[in-house]
């Protein structure tokens, strides 16, 4: 009988992770486990697939990437407090990204292209981030308390990808091509083998990391970190599954795909997962305004609702507010995606902090 208290008592190793929703929804929205049926769709049968994104990438860009960016903001906007706490983000922010896109419009010629290049090297960074940011949160939620030097080692396996888009995207101008001219790398040959080193280097760590990262906190667990805060004098719990999947599944999107494909399902699955986090976080805040008369399935479509309308705002109205003025379809288009790509990465920023924030009481509720 006391065997068998004891073994009960110990804290999983392998586990799932206490989900949001349900482990069907957290894995396959959350921890971007769709990419696993699209990458083989792609994979072994690249024409269909090119002709079904021919076909629906418009209504797809509109849903989950457009919807995305607006979901941002509206939530910089409901989130409680946020005006008092955050005054410029919210005041005076938005005049300041309009008036600079504004200003990239009418000087596309001259320096719009860096704004472009910035959001499209900006872009593997972010979502590694919030890669980071949501294993996190699984860890939190599933009683896994990460040390310091834990949590620095998580941060960089979920960097890796970042590192391997700064290379791939350098022969298009982007990342490391960006920064410094294609041409100048590859004069060197030094330079050049030294790439396709790190190359290779990151796109199997990238991969392999998480697993080795998985099983490392699984050994802590049970041996000298038995005593970690949150313990409470037993086993700490094992880095959830849902926190591998997270890393696995944006490591995919950069690793498996060639660059420009990376970004697109990047873009579309990334997407996806920040509106159904999204959702979890305002509908719980929602449900505790005082005076709420409403349920969690009329929050979930009012918000859904809300960012389909402002996302067709940003992105189809606003530039062409600009082409109404005068400018060309493409800079205006362009530049304006550039915006609003970075005004998100930096709202981000500050929204979804979890320490010392009420983010935390959705985390662990």
């Amino acid at each position: 009988m006391n065997t068998m208290a004891v073994a009960v008592g110990r804290a999983p190793l392998l586990q799932v992770g206490r989900t949001f929703v349900h482990p069907a929804f957290d894995f396959l929205v959350i921890g971007g486990l769709l990419t696993v049926p699209i990458a083989l769709w792609t994979a072994l049968a690249g024409n269909s697939a090119s002709a079904f994104l021919g076909v629906t990438f418009p209504v797809l860009l509109l849903l989950c990437n457009q919807a995305h960016f607006a979901a941002s903001t509206v939530r910089l906007y409901t989130k409680a407090h946020t005006r008092q706490e955050l005054p410029f983000l919210t005041l005076g922010f938005p005049l300041v990204t309009f008036a600079v896109t504004s200003a990239f419009v009418g000087f596309a010629d001259q320096i719009g292209s860096h704004l472009h290049a910035l959001y499209l090297t900006w872009s593997p960074y972010h979502y590694a981030s919030q890669t980071f940011g949501l294993a996190m949160m699984y860890c939190h939620r599933s009683g896994c308390r990460l040390d310091r030097s834990e949590w620095r080692t998580l941060r960089a396996v979920c960097m890796l990808p970042f590192l391997h888009a700064l290379l791939s995207g350098a022969p298009l101008g982007n990342g490391l091509g960006w920064m410094v001219s294609y041409p100048d790398l590859v004069a060197n040959p030094a330079v050049f083998r030294t790439m396709r080193i790190l190359h290779a280097t990151f796109t199997w760590t990238s991969l392999g990391a998480p697993i080795v990262f998985f099983a490392w906190i699984a050994y802590r667990s049970r041996s000298s970190f038995s005593s970690a805060p949150g313990a409470e004098g037993g086993d700490r719990p094992g880095l959830p599954l849902l926190s591998l999947a997270l890393m696995l599944s944006n490591a995919a999107w950069w690793v498996l795909f060639s660059y420009w494909d990376a970004l697109l399902w990047a873009t579309v699955l990334h997407g996806l997962q920040y509106l159904g986090i999204m959702s979890i976080f305002y509908s719980e805040d929602a449900l505790r305004r005082p005076g709420n008369r409403h349920g969690r399935a009329y929050h979930v479509v009012a918000l859904l609702a809300t960012c389909i309308v402002l996302g067709y705002g940003l992105f189809q109205c606003w530039p062409r507010a600009y082409m109404l003025a005068g400018f060309g379809q493409v800079e205006s288009a362009y530049m304006v995606v550039a915006a609003i790509n970075i005004h998100h990465f930096i709202v981000d920023r500050f929204i979804w902090r979890i320490r010392k924030d009420r983010n935390y009481q959705t985390v662990v509720s």
